[in-house]
């Protein structure tokens, strides 16, 4: 039997899904991923995206045709309207979370629901993890 905890949370889940925007979220997800050409090409990006950065991270110099090879894979990935909405839907759920977490953060520190003056000093506080 779910405790009121978890009947308020699957409460929030719920209306996370309700929100307009999800439909469209999920359509563009979805279509990427049902797209096999699109995967591939955002799969070369990452590849080759995480090669340069463990290069770099490792010290190791990156040359001009690494950096140009990534970019000229990158540009044609961003032309490809499929990934392009992917990535957009992608940055739409990653404010979606970043707001859910920065509110449910903010509650756990002040022990109560956080009114809008409550962000408005700058910072949620020691161990918040929001990087204001």
């Amino acid at each position: 039997m779910p405790t009121t905890l978890e009947e308020k949370t699957q409460e929030l889940c719920a209306a996370i899904v309700a929100q307009p925007e999800m439909a469209g979220i999920r359509s563009r997800i979805d279509a990427f991923m049902s797209d096999a050409q699109s995967r591939g090409q955002y799969e070369i990006v990452n590849n080759k995206g995480q090669t340069l950065h463990q290069k770099q991270h490792d010290g190791q110099p990156l040359n001009g045709e690494e950096i140009a090879d990534f970019e000229k894979h990158r540009d044609a990935l961003l032309q490809n309207p499929v990934a392009r909405g992917f990535l957009e839907a992608q940055d739409q759920l990653h404010e979606m979370q970043h707001l859910i977490q920065k509110y449910v953060n903010k509650t756990f520190e002040l022990g109560r629901v956080p009114t809008e003056a409550d962000f408005a000093e700058g910072s949620c506080g020691h161990g918040c993890g929001c990087h204001h």
